[in-house]
């Protein structure tokens, strides 16, 4: 993509910095393996955004998008450019409590959205394994949850959207209304515009609990066959796996499945609808706070520490399971299993960690992830927490999503394994790709711009490239995902 000659040099990051009256700061990707330099803008209106914008198209400065900065990798990064942080423009504008709609600035967080919305009966559609993401954020990468072969991703329950490109015009989208960019937008992490408001359909819930089973399965084919043969039977599902054991024990793990509860199963709805009921603990055990536990942790984030911790956790769920005799749990707890030990991540030490999360189409998934789990094992790079879920497609331009399964792998970076790791996953990208599977950006830090080519068809990526020349014409949205995957339009 190419800009207008007559158009100023890009500036430096100083330039920037007294340009806007900020200081440069460094930015750190939620994994903490990846940061780079920026100047941090936190815009209250759309009016704000405007003005940064035109600036932006004046002084050929380049934008990138950080909701509450989730992203386990780069996609929240503009290195040397301006990032703009949308914790400051965070209202929710209005609620239907009769008919579960939400209109919200896209630095609305998850947990705002439910406290708001649960004691009138009502719930996110489509939740992260935290609760801390923007909404804005969350359409940018169109996320999934527990699930999503039944609900599919957060960008099926948006009603519409208003979105601003670098043009300085805000559009208005829906299925109906600039559908071409209502279905792009939404997984475009950042690349076409802006959302400035967000409306949302909530999910209708009878009661504060779901319940909620726990199922041991011995390896990751067992797994498969379980979410494969159940998947009608539940509102969610999700798999934990031990990601050291090999052999006939290879992904052995956890299956933790919930339902809703129907209108009149709770006795008493009101006790678990209210924000209160919903907290997760501050304490573990009544006694320790949470905000220490990382420092617990931190001695066992090695391998051998980490291969004690997965056995154990698998034994007693073994033990504890409990398939067949719900028990009741609340929405919060259920959801938002990241959330129990806060800065958890932190125990992974100074060079943090990485997700790899690959979709695999249901057909393969058994075959691929047990190969790629013993790619790992080969490698001496075992990923310490596996998740695995099962999906269905959707209709957005880049989706992630394919009728399967997904496998994410935390991988603990450090100085002496890094570049054997990086090497790891784009020998891990060639079996996705020869699968006809999929990556996704909202965790990545690793795929290469060729792979990207190779895994969405060509007439997608055309047509996102043509989306992104009459949005941001200049190609000055930019983050450092975007210049690693797609360097040919923000040159």
């Amino acid at each position: 993509m190419t800009t207008s000659e007559t158009m100023a040099e890009p500036m430096g990051l100083k330039d920037i910095a007294a340009e806007l009256g900020h200081v440069p700061s460094t930015v750190y990707g939620w994994g903490l393996s990846t940061h780079s330099e920026s100047v941090v803008v936190r815009p209250t209106s759309v009016a704000e955004l405007s003005r940064l914008f035109q600036k932006a198209r004046e002084k050929r400065i380049t934008i990138g998008m950080r909701g509450s900065g989730c992203s386990y990798g780069d996609a929240s990064q503009n290195g040397g450019g301006i990032l703009l942080d949308f914790s400051e423009f965070a209202n929710i504008r209005s609620f239907d409590a009769d008919n579960g709609i939400i209109v919200v600035e896209p630095g609305v967080t998850l947990e705002m959205v439910w406290r708001r919305v649960i004691a009138a009966g009502w719930w996110p559609p489509v939740v992260s394994g935290t609760m801390y993401p923007s909404l804005g954020g969350l359409l940018a990468a169109n996320i999934h949850g527990k699930n999503n072969w039944r609900a599919g991703t957060i960008g099926e329950h948006v009603e519409s959207f208003r979105f601003l490109d670098m043009n300085g015009e805000e559009l208005h989208c829906s299925r109906h209304e600039n559908s071409e960019l209502f279905h792009a937008a939404i997984g475009s992490f950042g690349m076409l515009g802006c959302f400035t408001e967000i409306t949302l359909k909530l999910k209708k819930v009878h009661s504060g609990y779901l319940d909620v089973e726990r199922i041991s399965v011995p390896s990751l084919p067992h797994m498969i066959a379980y979410l494969e043969e159940n998947k009608d039977a539940y509102d969610y599902l999700v798999g934990w796996i031990d990601c050291f054991p090999a052999g006939k024990h290879l992904g052995r793990g956890l299956i933790h499945v919930a339902n809703h509860l129907p209108q009149g199963a709770d006795e008493d709805p009101g006790s678990g609808l209210s924000p209160a009921a919903q907290d997760l603990p501050a304490y573990l055990f009544g006694v320790l706070p949470k905000s220490w536990m990382w420092w617990f942790l931190k001695p066992f984030v090695n391998d051998t520490g980490m291969r004690l911790v997965n056995a154990v956790k698998y034994l007693t769920g073994t033990l504890g399971q409990t398939r067949g005799t719900p028990h009741r749990e609340g929405h919060a707890a259920f959801a938002f299993l990241l959330d129990y030990v806060p800065d958890w991540k932190k125990s992974y030490g100074t060079g943090g960690l990485i997700q790899y999360q690959t979709f695999i189409p249901k057909a393969n998934a058994s075959a691929v992830h047990c190969h790629l789990l013993g790619m790992c094992h080969r490698a001496g790079l075992i990923p310490y927490l596996g998740v695995y879920k099962r999906h269905r497609p959707d209709p957005f331009l880049l989706t992630h999503a394919v009728d399967g399964f997904s496998f994410a792998m935390d991988f603990r970076v450090t100085e002496e394994n890094r570049e054997r790791l990086w090497e790891l996953t784009h020998r891990m990208d060639e079996e996705v790709v020869e699968a006809g599977g999929r990556l996704y950006f909202a965790k990545d830090a690793t795929t290469l711009s060729t792979t990207v080519r190779r895994i969405w068809p060509k007439e997608t990526l055309d047509k996102f490239f043509e989306l992104k020349r009459k949005h941001d014409p200049e190609a000055l949205l930019q983050t450092n995902l975007a210049r690693r995957v797609f360097p040919d339009i923000t040159s």
